[in-house]
Formats: structure tokens, C-alpha cells, sequence
């Protein structure tokens, strides 16, 4: 069986880079890491969310994204953050919009909700020692 360590990255695909690079570098506090060139044009950013996992922008997307909860396909994706409220002020101050105000959902977990600017949905999520994904991972700890 494989054995994998973590999500190393995920990569999404933008229509204008510098924009996005505006909303996750400069609002969000990604840093960036390196540019890649392919045949002489910017073929993908690498921007560090952690010391070892990555968020992979990729330039020149087209069309909309397939956001719908009944899509086939990528859906969304969800960075953890300390302190909820914390983030709620910091999201607030960087002027970003909220998709969904902070609730605390069925799983335990509080959790907002943001777009970027090519609508790819972010969950903002302060996991909770009590829930699910809590309980899992205290249990895996113990093995």
C-alpha cells in the first residue's frame, strides 16, 4: 500500500496571476517562493502556506469555476487557522469579502468562508479539540 506523508500542494488555475497574487500574497500572507518559466513565459508560482505545503498557481485559466456542490471535481479548499476570530478580524481588515460568515458547523469545527478573485471557494476552518476530525486525530496520536 502507498504511504503518503501530507498534501504536499494543491494548484489551481487563474486568469490573471498578478491578481491572485495580490489576494494570497499580499491580503492572505502567503509568501511567494519561486517562478517557473516554461518556453520562455511564466508557466507557474509556487507560494509557501506552510514550511512544507504549497499552493501551486498556475496563469492563463479560462471559462468559470465549477463551484457547484453536485460538480464532479475539485470543490474547494480548506486552510486551518489558530484562532478563528483572529482570522475573521484579519479577513475583515484585508477588505475580503465573506462567502460565509463564521458558524460553527455540525462537525464541531467554526469555519468562514472566502473567495478568491476567480470565485475558487476557501474554507477558513479552526478545528475544535471536540470534533470529528479533533477526535481522529487525538486518537491517532495515541497509536
Amino acid at each position: 500500500m502507498l504511504t503518503v506523508s501530507s498534501i504536499a500542494h494543491v494548484a489551481i488555475r487563474v486568469k490573471d496571476v498578478e491578481k491572485s497574487l495580490d489576494f494570497y500574497v499580499n491580503k492572505l500572507g502567503f509568501k511567494e517562493m519561486m517562478r517557473l518559466d516554461r518556453d520562455g513565459k511564466l508557466w507557474l508560482v509556487y507560494l509557501r502556506v506552510t514550511d512544507d505545503q504549497f499552493l501551486e498557481i498556475f496563469p492563463d485559466g479560462e471559462g468559470g469555476p465549477q463551484v457547484a456542490h453536485e460538480t464532479v471535481g475539485y470543490n474547494h479548499m480548506c486552510f486551518a487557522v489558530p484562532d478563528i476570530d483572529q482570522c475573521v478580524r484579519e479577513i475583515e481588515a484585508a477588505g475580503i469579502p465573506f462567502y460565509r460568515p463564521k458558524t460553527k458547523q455540525v462537525d464541531n469545527n467554526w469555519q468562514c468562508w472566502i473567495r478568491d478573485p476567480d470565485e475558487h471557494r476557501i474554507e477558513l476552518m479552526q478545528m475544535a479539540d471536540d470534533s470529528l476530525q479533533g477526535a481522529a486525530i487525538a486518537r491517532l496520536r495515541t497509536l
